[in-house]
């Protein structure tokens, strides 16, 4: 999935409550009074502009669009120009829907990081990291076929036998082998929202989430 989705790709929906597009800064660590440590991702979230409201009685679905991040105007369809003009925006890199949202906001208002709290359950959805081809050692976690004999070079890495011979005298779909590794959609589910700084739009929360530093996310209650 392309991370930076483009507004005439808008199809993708989310089904939930609050949502909030942001930009993966990196990892830190925080520290409580107790001086326990804790691992957590920096995220730029928002500010995002309402660019449209969909109802069942229009559109056969009540959702929120919201857009995030700037990008030259040059690069836009006169179409998408326009659709961000209707609400007094600038045109906008990232362009999501949420559906059934319970944020109140018109056309043309922002969404900032303060519509979540700290100590708050969330959900954070990115685009894994990509890895390239990989063998089965790596991709699926195998150990390998074992020591080495005599004749035998590189097979501790190797994934062993694969199929039956006579019997279904195939390899079955699914079969887990090496292949391309990364670069898929992933949620990473119940995250704690630990610090919230609203004059920065920054929000860390707890853990790490799918992407590299730079990438789209969405953060999601």
């Amino acid at each position: 999935m392309n991370t930076y989705l483009p507004l005439r790709s808008a199809g993708y929906k989310t089904d939930t409550m609050k949502s909030i597009i942001g930009k993966k800064i990196g990892m830190t660590s925080i520290f409580d009074a107790t001086g326990k440590q804790t691992a957590v991702t920096i995220i730029e979230a928002g500010p995002c502009v309402v660019t449209q409201k969909k109802t069942v009685e229009t559109d056969g679905y009540n959702a929120l669009q919201i857009a995030f991040g700037d990008k030259k105007e040059n690069r836009f369809l006169k179409s998408e120009i326009n659709h961000f003009s209707k609400a007094n925006s600038a045109p906008k890199k990232i362009v999501k829907e949420i559906r059934d949202s319970d944020i109140v906001k018109a056309v043309g208002e922002t969404i900032t990081v303060d519509i979540f709290s700290e100590g708050e359950k969330v959900d954070v959805v990115g685009t894994s990291k990509g890895k390239g081809f990989q063998g089965v050692v790596k991709r699926h976690g195998f150990s390998g076929v074992g020591e080495q004999s005599h004749g035998q070079h590189d097979r501790q890495r190797a994934p062993g036998s694969i199929g039956n011979s006579s019997d279904a005298s195939r390899v079955f779909k699914g079969m887990r082998m090496a292949g391309r590794m990364g670069g898929d959609r992933v949620k990473a589910k119940g995250l704690e929202v630990m610090k919230i700084f609203p004059e920065k739009n920054y929000i860390l929360i707890s853990g790490s989430v799918p992407g590299h530093n730079g990438s789209i996310v969405l953060i999601q209650k």
